[in-house]
């Protein structure tokens, strides 16, 4: 199939076009490169542009003769939305609505959405299911949630065939380690604590450490990238067969952030400093999954189900690119 990958130049986005272009698809990246990394999607096609622009979309839909959709262009800081909610609200749902707009217009119908746990808020019950009450605690998550309805509605109106894919904490380096994280500023944990043993920072710091946890730091679910993509692959091929997919990914297992730093420690063999700092606002503390609706349904089995494993690949690509990606 040709795929448009929306932000197919960022973290997810080119692991998932590298994957794509393995399995004999044909993916077309889409994006401004705000975030994202040319370097990262040498070999495909690629169009520089804003999902805000309806003109360009609609042009690249027709002009490739796309044939479905993946949307990976969002703002994906918890901190930063809080601090600047709008802009969170325009590129996570304004731009989401211009993009199935201009998807309408040239007639293609499947999507699938790159979504967040984010939209469960502070859960009620762990792990996490599908039908877990949304309560979002900061406008990243509320943003999404509501981009995830309007995907209902236009499906409910015979116009869209999408599948809702709610992430959990992707981490790990692709491809055989050959495409990692590299956000400016970085700030994902596992990045960060691996810059920390390279001496690329001084010091990491721990954001809380009173949360009702057993350590007192706070608890995600880390689902390595592979894993991820897959899960895509199998949802978009799920697609010719129903209209509307929500899947939860991730390894339903929780770490705590100390248990993070620590394990990073273990596979690089460095020590380095840790400090303490005071919570950001938006942070739940607990998010893990239940995933078993996407394993029953698509047949998901992750190859990567433990911490350590996760680690490794990310270890491998940061010490091959301590700088990141040769922008």
């Amino acid at each position: 199939m040709r795929i448009l990958v929306c932000g197919g130049a960022g973290y997810i986005g080119s692991n998932m076009t590298a994957m794509l272009t393995t399995e004999g698809h044909e993916p077309i990246v889409f994006d401004n490169l705000s975030t994202g990394h040319k370097a990262a999607i040498a070999g495909v096609s690629f169009v520089e542009g804003d999902s805000a622009n309806y003109d360009l979309l609609l042009k690249t839909l027709k002009d490739y003769r796309i044939e479905a959709v993946m949307h990976f262009a969002a703002s994906i800081e918890v901190g930063e939305s809080v601090k600047v909610p709008l802009k969170y609200y325009k590129n996570n749902l304004c731009n989401t609505q211009t993009l199935i707009s201009a998807m309408e217009k040239a007639g293609v119908e499947k999507f699938v959405f790159s979504s967040t746990a984010a939209v469960y808020g502070i859960p009620e019950q762990l792990p996490i299911t599908e039908d877990s009450p949304k309560n979002p605690i900061n406008p990243y998550g509320e943003s999404k949630l509501a981009a995830e309805r309007m995907c209902y509605y236009q499906s409910q109106a015979g116009r869209l065939r999408y599948a809702t894919l709610r992430y959990f904490n992707a981490c790990g380096a692709g491809n055989n380690a050959s495409l990692g994280e590299d956000h400016r500023p970085e700030s994902h944990l596992i990045p960060l604590a691996i810059q920390t043993a390279l001496g690329k920072r001084g010091e990491i710091r721990i954001y809380g450490t009173d949360y009702p946890t057993p350590d007192g730091t706070c608890i995600r679910d880390y689902i390595h990238i592979d894993d991820l993509c897959t899960a895509h692959l199998l949802s978009l091929n799920k697609l010719d067969e129903k209209k509307e997919l929500v899947y939860n990914l991730g390894n339903s297992k929780g770490h705590s952030v100390k248990e993070v730093i620590e394990a990073v420690k273990k596979v690089s063999g460095k020590d380095f400093k840790v400090t303490n700092a005071a919570r950001r606002a938006g942070d739940s503390p607990i998010l893990t999954s239940d995933a078993s609706k996407a394993r029953g349904e698509l047949g998901w089995k992750p190859k990567f189900d433990n911490l350590e494993s996760i680690i490794k690949t990310a270890w491998e690509w940061h010490n091959k690119h301590p700088d990141g990606y040769p922008d």
